[in-house]
């Protein structure tokens, strides 16, 4: 028997495809999809905070072994809507990996951040997973959180990337950054230290063992090693103020070599405001006693600002070779060449 072959699409439909602006349309998706990842990122942070871990009982991927449960209270409706919010964000974030493979798979950061975003999303799933059969176990809760926010920030920066191709992609090929890329590297990976903290603060139910702030208490600044939730809070505080002040410092830098690298320093802006954001959020945490909202909005301005702080990494990088000279794209202007740093911008910058 002869085996049927596979038919093309019918003409049409080609041309139907061919008339598609996919560049423009896989930019929308990494934006919908970027939104949406971080509005996924916040109900999981509410489930949270508002102690919904169970609203399914034990059964994961199926909500009270059911697909949609017969019967629901409040912390089900919380869980349920996570779970189903994660469903989307999936079919959506797949779809983004297919389409910045299709079209710029011949850069390097993609064949980097592609299999990053599918990771991210696995390992996140794997988590969550975990937490409905382990709720009690603060480390997997920890975990989970910081893969979570890895996972955001996975898609901002492929979400930023793709849309900076002749224009702050570009930056890239100016003057290098010395010692203020190591900064930036550094500040990165003590962030997500610092979000491990604050994660581990909140799981072990550590949130309110200190009623005053700055200190813990207004009577005894400093706790006893024997009071570990005490200890472990005050620890998250001291770890997040050193947290500001190296992006005050950072801001600072930036400023100095704004002409050469606006990206650096508007960037830089944006983390400052974002970690003040933050940190406001984490005395409203202490003054509301815990008040769930408060929680959530701490969790979620730290998202953002180690989104932000893992684009800075991106551009702190020089371009592959390969498309270092590449011409613009077609409709896009090609960026204004680099100034020729003034002395102190070179100092600053590092050249050699």
């Amino acid at each position: 028997m002869q085996s049927s072959a596979i038919q093309p699409a019918p003409s049409s439909v080609r041309k139907w495809l061919a008339r598609r602006d996919w560049p423009l349309i896989v930019r929308r998706l990494s934006v919908v999809t970027a939104a949406v990842l971080f509005l996924v990122h916040v109900m999981g942070a509410l489930v949270t905070d508002s102690g919904s871990q169970a609203g399914c009982a034990d059964s994961w991927p199926l909500c009270k072994g059911q697909f949609i449960p017969s019967h629901f209270v409040v912390s089900t409706l919380i869980e349920f809507n996570h779970r189903a919010a994660v469903a989307i964000v999936t079919v959506l974030l797949i779809s983004l990996i297919v389409g910045v493979l299709a079209l710029w798979r011949n850069r390097l950061e993609i064949k980097i951040l592609a299999p990053l975003m599918f990771i991210f999303l696995i390992g996140q799933a794997l988590l969550g997973a975990l937490a409905v059969m382990y709720p009690t176990s603060a480390v997997i809760l920890a975990f989970h959180f910081g893969v979570s926010s890895l996972s955001v920030a996975s898609v901002f920066v492929t979400a930023l990337f793709i849309h900076g191709f002749d224009r702050w992609d570009r930056l890239r090929d100016r003057a290098r950054t010395g010692g203020f890329r190591w900064l930036v590297w550094g500040i990165t990976i003590y962030t997500y230290i610092v979000i491990y903290l604050g994660a581990y603060v909140l799981h072990t139910n550590s949130a309110l063992a200190c009623t005053s702030w700055p200190f813990c208490d207004a009577r005894r600044p400093v706790p006893p090693l024997s009071v570990e939730p005490a200890v472990i809070n005050m620890t998250h505080r001291v770890a997040a103020f050193i947290l500001v002040l190296l992006v005050v410092g950072m801001l600072l830098w930036a400023r100095r070599i704004r002409r050469a690298r606006p990206d650096f320093y508007w960037s830089s802006v944006v983390a400052l405001v974002l970690i003040l954001a933050q940190a406001l959020e984490g005395v409203a945490v202490v003054f509301a006693r815990a008040s769930v909202w408060a929680e959530v909005m701490h969790s979620a301005f730290v998202a953002l600002f180690f989104s932000v702080m893992c684009f800075m990494v991106l551009q702190s990088l020089a371009r592959p070779a390969s498309v270092r000279n590449a011409p613009p794209a077609r409709g896009r202007s090609r960026a204004k060449p680099a100034p020729r740093p003034s002395r102190g911008t070179a100092a600053a910058l590092g050249n050699h």
